[in-house]
């Protein structure tokens, strides 16, 4: 029995600051995905990227990942992360939680058997959190961005 120890951690945080908010140009026309179409300089309207990624500014943080245990969930090195702590974390939630001080970023399961961490590949094993353990949850992941 191998067991891998490595996990999708955290590696840098960052917060929500509306002051630096900036409203882009969102414009009407929509790019083709097949044959091109003839370009179109009209702007729709305006949008804030923090319309799109965050619902409570105050309780909202955004961290970047780093590790392959939740690649299952669509969760890559790399990619930054909405984590929202005033969304009440759920079976089946993906939440950043701290782990014996260390940061990571995992998929809640709770029942009859008790509450775990789960990775979202194969080969890690599930953090077991008991009221004794060093562990508690920070925040709901509510959304995600990758930039190519």
């Amino acid at each position: 029995l191998v067991v891998k120890l490595k996990m999708t951690k955290i590696i840098k945080i960052f917060s929500v600051k509306e002051s630096l908010s900036e409203d882009l140009p969102l414009y009407l026309s929509r790019p083709a995905a097949g044959f091109s179409i003839p370009g179109d300089d009209s702007i729709d309207s305006y949008l804030n990227i923090n319309d799109l990624l965050v619902d409570n500014p105050s309780a909202t943080f955004f961290v970047k990942v780093a590790g392959d245990s939740m690649e299952g969930a669509k969760i890559f090195s790399g990619d930054i992360l909405v984590v929202d702590r005033s969304v009440t974390p759920v079976s089946g939630s993906i939440v950043v939680a701290a782990v014996f001080g260390e940061m990571v970023v995992k998929r809640l399961s709770t029942g009859t058997k008790g509450s775990f961490l789960l990775s979202e590949k194969e080969g890690y094993e599930p953090i077991v959190l008991t009221d004794n353990d060093d562990c508690f949850i920070w925040g709901t992941v509510i959304g995600s961005a990758r930039v190519f």
